[in-house]
């Protein structure tokens, strides 16, 4: 599922601004981008965001330094003394007074700006504060999404439901025709003088009529709409199961296709197959 979240929070004198987005992957992969000193931080991290997601590509940005933007500034030592001792030759050549510091200083490049870098055990409390409240933005903002998937999945269900329905509808006509059909061939077989007994026809038809009968494919989608359904309806994480359940979905339209030599009934398998690969393919955005 896709979202953002960003926060930020501040304590023991520093500020942490945390950015963690998501976007769609079957499985959960996070990756923590952390300020250079704090490395050791990226564990408990991640931790606090697996805790808090269970599918999706999650990206987390952290920014922590002082309270107020305080910096600190860096001498560059090698260039200020070199400088110093270029300054001082030009003085002794063209008999000038030999520079002072505060010139060296002044020259660019010298002193730099530079964020303070915190030690970690003082930026990890803040820190976390900080990815729980972005976590936070981001749960709400995929749940709305959520929202909007479960109402499109919903919709895809219902169109399982009315196709099966229709072909249900169709199989008594299905099997009447073939029974006719071997009626009649069997009676080409045979010849026209000679007759085929009402009891051996009957046993054949039997059997055509049990190689047509669909009832256990149709029961097995409509227990597969209802499984969706309470999937959907619960609390706890479902794009996974969701996932597999397509699968199940297909293994019963494609029996349903093989049983039935029937074009309308043809059509209607394709139609299903097709909303049940949209709805594998929402699924798979589903946390």
């Amino acid at each position: 599922m896709t979202g953002f979240g960003a926060a930020s929070r501040e304590g023991a004198g520093l500020v942490a601004r945390v950015e963690v987005r998501s976007v769609n992957h079957r499985h959960l992969a996070v990756k923590v981008r952390l300020p250079h000193g704090l490395a050791t931080l990226e564990a408990p991290v991640e931790a606090a965001l697996r805790a808090r997601l269970a599918r999706g590509s999650v990206t987390l940005t952290a920014e922590v330094e002082p309270a107020g933007g305080a910096q600190t500034r860096l001498l560059d030592g090698a260039r200020a003394a070199r400088l110093l001792e270029e300054l001082k030759a030009l003085a002794v050549t063209v008999g000038l007074e030999a520079p002072r510091v505060e010139a060296v200083l002044e020259a660019p490049g010298v002193l730099a700006e530079g964020s303070v870098t915190p030690a970690p055990e003082a930026a990890q409390t803040v820190l976390l504060a900080a990815v729980e409240a972005a976590v936070d933005e981001l749960v709400a903002a995929r749940s709305r999404e959520g929202e909007a998937l479960t109402r499109d999945l919903e919709a895809h269900l219902a169109e399982v439901e009315r196709i099966a329905a229709a072909a249900g509808a169709r199989m008594p006509e299905v099997q009447a025709r073939h029974a006719a059909q071997l009626q009649q061939r069997v009676q080409q077989l045979v010849g026209e003088a000679a007759t085929v007994s009402a009891a051996d026809l009957a046993r054949e038809v039997a059997v055509l009529a049990d190689r047509l009968d669909v009832a256990e494919e149709l029961t097995r989608l409509a227990a597969h709409v209802s499984h969706a359904r309470e999937l959907l309806a619960s609390s706890e994480p479902s794009g996974r199961s969701l996932d597999f359940l397509a699968q199940e979905f297909n293994r019963e339209a494609n029996t349903l296709g093989s049983k039935c030599n029937d074009a309308a009934v043809a059509h209607l398998v394709v139609e299903l197959k097709g909303v049940i690969e949209r709805l594998r393919e929402q699924a798979q955005n589903l946390e």
